[in-house]
């Protein structure tokens, strides 16, 4: 039996270096930009708060951008993570996991190359990912999108 090289991939399709790690060469990221913006434009329509698509590509090198929106209650929160997996999947996205919940304030969303972190206000203040990422750039997103 011939020896086959098994060849992982991230889930949109990216290979793997051995280690796991994903290639440094210049990637064409357009696929995870649109995901972003397709994130933001969800959490738009659900009235999401301070909207931020952080490009965290040449800083984390596990993932491309880091979708950040904040709730003002609960139910926002929720409303705002189910809109975003279900535009998502309209654009045949998947996501790898999902944690967190509603009742926690910080819901997860990992599609492997975008992260979108849908928080209520208390937690995003908490866990201060604005900060952390503060040197890093961000998407240019449309006007309207900021006017949220």
């Amino acid at each position: 039996m011939g020896a086959r090289a098994h060849r992982r991939t991230w889930a949109c399709g990216r290979p793997l270096h051995r280690s796991g790690a994903r290639a440094l060469s210049a990637i064409d990221r357009s696929e995870a930009q649109t995901a972003a913006r397709t994130a933001i434009a969800a959490a738009v329509e659900k009235k999401g708060r301070d909207l931020r698509a952080i490009d965290v590509g040449d800083l984390l090198g596990i993932t491309d951008y880091f979708v950040l929106v904040s709730a003002a209650s609960e139910r926002q929160l929720g409303a705002l993570a189910e809109e975003v997996e279900r535009q998502l999947k309209d654009a045949a996205r998947r996501p790898v996991r999902r944690e967190g919940s509603k009742e926690s304030g910080w819901v997860l969303i990992d599609y492997g190359d975008v992260v979108v972190h849908v928080f209520s206000e208390d937690q995003r203040s908490h866990y201060g990912l604005d900060r952390l990422w503060a040197d890093a750039p961000e998407l240019a997103l449309d006007d309207a999108l900021h006017a949220s």
